[in-house]
């Protein structure tokens, strides 16, 4: 059994809003102590998970307890359906951030994308609701970010940066014809490289660097621009960022605990 501190520890959601589902009968506790205290099981976990789920993709909360409460709510189903409709999610993010790298990267002269592909990745009818889930998944525009910085560099500036990424995608050419692998020591300090000058453009997230990593071997204007240079880049690109993004998620965690074993003084508890 949980309280509902517990309970919201454990799902991130505030004690004041466990509360509020209660007083609505969305999420009823399941015992009430003599202290007035709520415990929560594990069903009650599942059904949160459930009321999670159904909020990420835009159901209100009335509408959230009537499907919970039918009598044919069946549980599996709605996780294969959660599941559908987050993987389509999924894929239409990709798409946005495939196109704003492709913007950054056309911006940059490094790719020469069309004005119709500049807009590949929307639909005339779901534009506006894609903007806003992006705008809600990262914060400000990355383009409009990129432009300014770019805006904001002399010319003899912007032949440097571009002769740099140049460069460096030679580079990692030159390790590939030299047999190494995407995930040698040596290749890594190039996407370290790669990942810097980046910087020149818009701060990247890890989930940019990955979603990034998995373009430039799916998204056509990635592919046939870096086959240009080698055949084998654009999956060779993959698999090193991967790898790379890994080993920064790896050292972030351990950052993490290292950080949390200092504050409990070392003691373990």
């Amino acid at each position: 059994m949980y309280t509902v501190k517990q309970l919201s520890e454990l799902a991130g959601v505030s004690v004041r809003t466990l509360h509020y589902y209660d007083e609505i009968g969305l999420l009823n506790p399941s015992d009430v102590g003599a202290n007035s205290y709520r415990y929560y099981d594990d069903d009650a976990l599942l059904r949160l998970q459930q009321i999670l789920f159904y909020r990420e993709i835009g159901l209100g909360l009335l509408r959230i307890k009537d499907v919970l409460d039918s009598p044919d709510f069946d549980l599996l189903a709605a996780l294969r359906s959660h599941r559908s409709v987050l993987q389509a999610k999924i894929t239409r993010l990709q798409d946005l951030i495939g196109t704003v790298d492709s913007t950054i990267m056309h911006l940059a002269g490094e790719v020469e994308m069309s004005k119709r592909q500049m807009f590949s990745a929307f639909s005339s009818e779901q534009q506006k609701d894609y903007e806003r889930q992006a705008r809600l998944q990262y914060g400000p525009d990355k383009v409009n970010d990129s432009i300014k910085r770019w805006n904001d560099y002399t010319q003899t500036q912007r032949e440097i940066i571009a002769g740099e990424g140049n460069q460096i995608y030679s580079d990692i050419v030159d390790a590939i014809e030299a047999g190494l692998a995407p995930t040698s020591p040596e290749v890594q300090a190039l996407f370290q490289r790669w990942h810097e000058h980046l910087r020149y453009f818009y701060e990247p997230t890890l989930e940019i660097l990955r979603g990034l990593g998995e373009g430039y071997n799916s998204h056509p204007d990635f592919i046939a621009n870096f086959q240009k240079l080698h055949v084998d880049l654009p999956a060779y690109l993959q698999e090193g960022i991967s790898q790379y993004v890994d080993d920064l998620e790896t050292a972030e965690i351990e950052r993490m605990l290292a950080e949390d074993a200092g504050r409990d003084g070392g003691t373990g508890f």
